[in-house]
């Protein structure tokens, strides 16, 4: 199937889209800062420049969009070129695997959130999550610390956020 647009129409609708404070992005560092929670953007000094990084809490966030990082929800794929973007996708999500990997042994917690569960019908549970994570990532640095107790977490699976991502 030929595509509908010329090439020079095709690169200017994808130089549109944005790498950055994307609606997904607004939403999650909104809800954030409203909360009490201070953060940086965009660290470039970290592997992967992640979306939003919470140093006082040991925890990088990094927000997904389905289709760029092969989300499992996505079953939409383009008709045309399709051999490139499935070599793209796997390259990103290869990549994003390789980033986080190293921000955990640099002693980051990484949390990854979808851009579709950030959709009105699963966002109060999602941010509810980050939360919960954010939380529990402090404790267990209080808790390496101070040597006190903190509860285990609950199973990932079940979650709406994933702090670990299988893409597999």
């Amino acid at each position: 199937m030929a595509d509908r647009m010329t090439s020079e129409q095709r690169s200017r609708c994808m130089r549109r889209i944005k790498s950055r404070d994307t609606r997904p992005e607004l939403i999650v560092r909104r809800w954030l800062w409203k909360r009490g929670y201070r953060f940086r953007k965009n660290v470039k000094s970290l592997p992967g420049t992640p979306d939003i990084v919470l140093h006082k809490y040991s925890i990088v966030i990094f927000i997904h969009g389905c289709f760029w990082h092969g989300h499992e929800c996505q079953t939409h794929f383009p008709k045309t070129n399709t051999d490139f973007w499935l070599t793209k996708i796997r390259r990103n999500k290869d990549r994003d695997e390789r980033q986080k990997e190293l921000l955990r042994s640099m002693g980051w917690n990484v949390l990854t959130v979808w851009e579709c569960r950030l959709r009105p019908q699963f966002r109060e549970r999602t941010l509810a999550v980050i939360e919960y994570y954010i939380n529990h990532s402090f404790l267990l640095k209080e808790r390496a610390v101070s040597g006190g107790y903190v509860a285990e977490a609950p199973d990932e699976s079940s979650l709406a956020a994933e702090p670990q991502s299988d893409y597999l």
